[in-house]
């Protein structure tokens, strides 16, 4: 039976993808992907030569209505990211709700993200957590940090190295200088960083040391 299968990449290590990602990404009909251009490189690099489409947030509301009907069709068709697992923070979401509500079988391969790995490697407690993804970028971002100051669990958050600084100043603020944290900067690769400490210190050690790459902050919960 043709279904839609979500197959995660690698964030940065190209070894870290799995066997079975490469089986299904070999046998699949078609591969969406969020940019081509990038998971054509991956593809390359692993000998598959399965057809790509793009598939992204500026496009998945046009495209998910034909890419059902394609799998409804006898398609099988396989669902990646630029790096990590499709609907975490990156494309992913409305398609599989859509193949739901339609009947569509949906298939979820575990394999690589990049929150685990930072929220183990930062030595909080990560028995409980809660994944934020990215902050609002204006409205309503002050009122989600308001909204966390009472929050007790582990958080992670995603974050651009452009707004890195100011996210950390932000925190700062809301959380109090002294919520212990960890920054995870290009996990897997070979300039890997992991800076932990009080935010405070965090945030002038990146005022004064400019953070390129993909990054996950850990952030300590409020102590009871």
């Amino acid at each position: 039976m043709s279904k839609l299968i979500l197959v995660p990449t690698p964030i940065g290590n190209l070894k870290d993808i799995t066997y079975r990602a490469l089986e299904v990404l070999s046998s699949v009909d078609l591969i969406l992907a969020e940019d081509t251009r990038q998971s054509g490189k991956l593809l390359k690099h692993y000998n598959i030569q399965t057809p790509l489409q793009s598939h992204h947030m500026l496009n998945e509301h046009r495209s998910v209505g034909s890419i059902c009907s394609k799998i409804l069709s006898g398609t099988t068709i396989a669902l990646i990211s630029d790096a990590g697992t499709p609907g975490i923070s990156d494309p992913g979401f409305l398609l599989v709700r859509t193949c739901i509500e339609k009947g569509i079988p949906v298939e979820t391969l575990p394999g690589p993200t990049a929150l685990i790995p930072a929220l183990v490697n930062s030595g909080l407690p990560c028995e409980r957590f809660c994944f934020e993804g990215f902050l609002p970028v204006k409205k309503g971002r002050k009122k989600r940090l308001e909204a966390l100051q009472s929050e007790q669990r582990t958080m992670i958050f995603y974050e651009s190295p452009f707004r890195l600084v100011k996210t950390l100043e932000e925190m700062t603020e809301y959380f109090g200088s002294d919520r212990y944290a960890c920054v995870s900067r290009e996990l897997s690769k070979v300039f890997e960083e992991n800076k932990r400490g009080h935010l405070s210190d965090i945030a002038e050690y990146y005022r004064n040391n400019t953070p390129k790459g993909e990054i996950v902050i850990i952030v300590g919960g409020k102590r009871q």
